[in-house]
């Protein structure tokens, strides 16, 4: 990692393989941060400031690689545009009247071997606006050379010029999209910490907080789901109506595919909000019957009122993960090697352009950091399954249920810490094992879209399914075997054992609790999220707007950190529910329906109102 430098995602490299703004290279660049594209192939030039041209352009001066080159009638400045000194180079290509500009006519300099059509070394002087450190050609300039230089669109140059700005996000073979996303993380680092972690603790936190009240949880869960749709239809109407703003803009703003990405993500919120509103008509009657469930959890939370606040604990160890692993891979993402490419443009013509090549033991580096995000984030939330799990069973088995106070929870978490993160460790690795599986046949799906492969992309679909099924599978497993563990403090393999069995001894109650238990928790995790969300895309928009490549990484991550915390707050009652459940079967099975059970009678009657228990069999020794 110590030879990796941020710096190479988040400032534009030139033909040579110099960064723009930085010390990077064989030059000290810093005085110069943006780059003028001189070629559609990404080749261009360090300039100290986007130029600003009142006639939009100037098409008797020349950007080349070795400066400016200016024939009778140029009317700008060096100042105008100041380029660094390239002269270090002895190889670079240097603008003659005959290579660039024969006989002094705009039209057969758009046709030399110089400019090239936008293949060459050399580009005319144009109007710019700079987009992140990078100069965009505005529409005007971009017409106004058209005029001049192809007057009867002989040679379509709107075409080419256009394929020169789109391409001012990276170098064609080397700049990937991922060196993209980590350089708009990293330029949003504060913020992505800030909305992604720091607003979903504080709405989850109050959210939870108001649903342990009886009387406020009808209100708190219908008015989670009308605001819920209601954030994601004015998110769809925003996104249009800001795709049009950006489309009628004068001088444009943005590129062409920012404006369909807004437009497509409209469309995509549209659809999204159409789907909830249709799946939340079919899970009313789920709700209302996930509202008991979560009335019975809170009587045990409102006893342990730290339990609360552990999530917060658990989404801040998960920042500093985060943090550091975001760190990391901005390092890595920055340790490929530049590699120079001669481009044989006209015979006999070569154009070198630098890219950056990564390694495959980078390529594998990568792979091992995405291994440990999966791992690391299952073994945050197995550890806090344990905790709350053990947090609840001490409160269930009780006599005294009044005398159960906070002390249970800190005492719980140095229980489980000290004694079962083996067991939240090897859990917490087979979801992980199991979700990189996922990741390979994600990328391998990719190449075979890459290769048009029907057959290829038909069977990978299927082990996509079917390995998702796996880890749906070994997910429910492992969070009763939890529940096991903070009960009886057996192992992970014996608690699972013992999950399974308890669950198909009483088959019926458990499934059908559990099925309507979770209406409730996915109500909160969708409103939690969708508002952070929601509220991050107008703080992005608003802040950094000209820094980013594009807001849909950054708000990736902040919705994917929104719903990973809000799962921690509405794990607690889901958590909750499930401990209860199996602490009732445990106390029913020791003690039978007798005096001596722990349970009180207002649970006994909930329990067997929502699913008798099932014929005894299976695992019995």
């Amino acid at each position: 990692m110590q030879q990796g430098d941020y710096r190479l995602i988040l400032y534009p490299l030139d033909y040579d393989g110099n960064l723009c703004g930085t010390n990077k290279g064989q030059v000290d660049m810093t005085d110069y941060p943006y780059l003028y594209y001189v070629n559609d192939f990404s080749g261009g030039v360090c300039v100290k400031e986007c130029p600003k041209l009142e006639n939009l352009t100037d098409v008797k001066t020349l950007v080349t690689y070795s400066g400016l080159y200016q024939v009778d009638g140029s009317y700008i400045t060096s100042d105008d545009i100041a380029i660094a000194d390239y002269s270090y180079n002895n190889d670079t290509l240097a603008c003659t009247e005959t290579l660039c500009y024969p006989n002094g006519d705009p039209e057969e300099s758009f046709t030399s071997y110089g400019v090239n059509m936008g293949k060459g070394f050399s580009y005319y002087a144009m109007d710019t606006y700079e987009l992140m450190w990078r100069c965009v050609f505005t529409d005007e300039a971009r017409d106004a050379v058209d005029a001049i230089v192809n007057p009867n669109d002989q040679n379509n140059l709107t075409s080419v010029i256009d394929t020169m700005a789109t391409q001012n996000e990276q170098i064609k073979q080397g700049y990937s999209i991922w060196n993209n996303l980590y350089g708009d993380l990293w330029v949003a680092r504060y913020y992505i910490l800030g909305l992604g972690f720091g607003a979903p603790l504080v709405v989850g936190f109050v959210y939870s907080l108001f649903l342990r009240i009886p009387l406020v949880l009808p209100f708190m869960v219908w008015f989670s789901v009308a605001a819920t749709i209601a954030i994601v239809f004015g998110g769809a109407y925003y996104a249009g109506e800001l795709a049009a703003e950006w489309e009628n803009a004068d001088p444009p703003m943005y590129t062409d595919d920012n404006i369909k990405v807004a437009q497509y993500g409209s469309y995509a919120l549209y659809a999204f909000g159409g789907l909830l509103v249709i799946v939340f008509l079919f899970m009313r009657k789920r709700i209302l019957l996930a509202m008991g469930c979560v009335k019975e959890a809170s009587k045990a939370i409102l006893r342990l009122p730290l339990i609360i606040v552990f999530p917060v604990i658990q989404a801040l160890g998960f920042a500093a993960f985060m943090t550091i692993w975001t760190v990391y891979c901005a390092y890595l993402a920055s340790m490929g090697e530049f590699k120079t490419q001669q481009i044989d443009t006209v015979p006999g013509l070569f154009i070198s352009v630098r890219y950056f090549e990564f390694s495959d033991f980078i390529k594998q580096c990568g792979w091992f950091m995405l291994f440990c995000f999966f791992w690391s984030g299952q073994f945050i939330i197995a550890i806090g399954e344990i905790i709350f799990a053990m947090s609840i069973s001490k409160w269930y088995f009780a006599r005294d249920k009044k005398k159960v106070g906070s002390g249970a929870v800190i005492s719980s978490i140095w229980t489980s810490i000290w004694y079962h993160t083996g067991t939240a460790a090897f859990g917490s690795l087979i979801i992980a094992i199991f979700q990189m599986i996922r990741a390979v046949i994600a990328y391998l799906q990719k190449k075979a879209d890459e290769m048009d492969s029907s057959l290829a992309k038909a069977i990978l679909c299927c082990l996509q399914c079917v390995v998702l099924c796996f880890e749906k599978i070994f997910k429910f497993i492992n969070k009763n075997a939890y529940i096991q563990t903070a009960i009886f403090g057996s192992s992970f393999c014996k608690s699972a054992k013992e999950a399974y069995c308890l669950i198909m001894r009483n088959a019926a109650r458990i499934i059908a609790i559990t099925y309507v238990s979770g209406g409730v928790v996915f109500v909160g995790k969708m409103f939690i999220t969708t508002l952070t969300t929601g509220a991050a895309y107008f703080v992005l928009d608003n802040e950094l707007r000209d820094e980013l490549y594009s807001n849909i990484g950054p708000l990736f991550f902040i919705a994917l950190s929104a719903w990973f915390i809000s799962g921690m707050f509405m794990g607690v009652f889901d958590m909750g529910i499930a401990t209860i459940l199996q602490c009732f079967v445990a106390d029913e099975e020791m003690y039978g329906d007798s005096q001596s059970m722990y349970a009180e009678g207002s649970l006994k009657n909930w329990v067997n109102d929502h699913g008798k228990s099932s014929e005894k069999r299976g695992c019995m020794d």
